[in-house]
């Protein structure tokens, strides 16, 4: 899941470098979908650990709003007050994501994977409960696409069900641990999802789950919510910066690589892509947010390029995957390859960008401007 960068105070300092990472990570996510409609098992996934960005997210997530909001909840911060910042942030691209779910299901003709027709009341009702949030079960009527997506119009805001979850026991629970309670959980949760990587328990040879709730999908998306998002939170506060030179092209080029890495095992061994998951996960990630959050934009055209990633980001998260769906009915219905199709891959992924671009402007930022005048009033310091 993809969380932006929340600022509550513009006295703080500003970790330009993580903007950046969140943005190569979203596009590397992109990368990862447009392969999926080549792949037909998690072995032969060409960019095959892109699900593990979600965990990088989640990590990101928790670092950045302890940072941006431990110290502020004795200042005078009020749970509503910190539910409605997280409302105006995430909630305007969770509704345009649906919305646009909706509008290609429509096109691609209202019709399961299977090509079973889908009536246009049992569409509304995926598209309300996509605009609130509600997950869908396995098999509902509104689970339109029928392939047991949480959210069949738009599968990425699963992470965002997560990342609200986060949010809720962030506000409630993590801000109150101590430090030393919070390495517990940490530890605790970490073994925990170690196990559940390395034993196989997703059934699927990997650590991809929470996008549905059938199976071990939603214990496993908690257990990747219940590390990630607090040992995000652990770093911000232990927290010390050190010196290291290029920070944001080493840590990209590091997260190109772990997400784009083949699978590590075969069909019948899935013990060595555990491991990889597990490293990736518990020990990898948290060093490139540590690296990354240690260093600095040391040109313009760096700090551009971070400033750009980092707009883009939460909305080409959420706007992309729509398209994605279109894609696949077209390749899988004509049996292309990607040597066949891949100028129209290349275009789409440039695409999703110029319309994450475009609806950042005209749509995220004068809604969220908008909503914070009106719900928001300024608050003495």
């Amino acid at each position: 899941m993809l969380t932006p960068h929340t600022a509550f105070s513009d006295s703080k300092p500003h970790y330009e470098l993580l903007d950046g990472l969140r943005g190569v990570a979203a596009l590397l996510v992109v990368w990862y979908h447009l392969f999926e409609a080549f792949a037909t098992s998690p072995v032969d996934q060409r960019f095959n650990h892109g699900y593990l960005a979600v965990d990088f997210f989640f990590l990101l997530s928790g670092f950045v709003i302890g940072y941006a909001y431990d110290e502020r909840w004795g200042r005078g911060l009020r749970m509503r007050d910190f539910i409605k910042r997280r409302l105006i942030r995430l909630h305007p691209m969770v509704v345009l994501g649906a919305l646009l779910g909706a509008a290609a299901f429509f096109v691609q003709g209202s019709v399961r994977w299977n090509g079973e027709p889908v009536s246009t009341g049992m569409v509304l009702a995926a598209l309300l409960c996509g605009l609130l949030l509600i997950p869908a079960w396995p098999g509902a009527g509104h689970e339109v696409r029928g392939n047991g997506e949480m959210y069949p119009l738009n599968g990425p805001s699963w992470s965002l069900f997560f990342e609200y979850l986060g949010n809720l026991l962030y506000m409630l629970l993590l801000r109150r641990l101590p430090t030393r309670w919070l390495t517990l959980l940490v530890a605790l949760t970490g073994a925990a999802l170690a196990a559940f990587a390395i034993g196989d328990l997703s059934g699927y040879g990997h650590l991809g789950v929470g996008w549905t709730l059938a199976g071990s999908n939603f214990p496993g998306g908690m257990l990747r919510l219940l590390f990630a998002f607090p040992a995000g939170l652990l770093l911000a506060r232990r927290f010390r910066p050190v010196r290291i030179r290029g920070a944001f092209w080493l840590c990209s080029l590091s997260l190109a690589v772990l997400l784009a890495m083949p699978y590590v095992g075969s069909e019948q061994n899935h013990l060595f892509n555990g491991l990889y998951d597990t490293l990736s996960t518990l020990l990898l990630f948290p060093l490139l947010l540590w690296l990354g959050a240690s260093g600095h934009a040391t040109d313009a055209a760096t700090a551009r390029i971070c400033g750009f990633l980092g707009d883009i980001s939460y909305p080409l998260y959420m706007v992309h995957y729509p398209s994605m769906y279109l894609f696949y009915a077209w390749v899988w219905n004509h049996g292309y390859t990607f040597s066949e199709v891949w100028p129209v891959a290349a275009a789409l992924f440039a695409g999703n960008i110029l319309l994450a671009w475009f609806v950042l402007k005209i749509y995220d930022e004068p809604l969220r401007r908008l909503l914070t005048a009106r719900f928001l009033r300024p608050r003495r310091q």
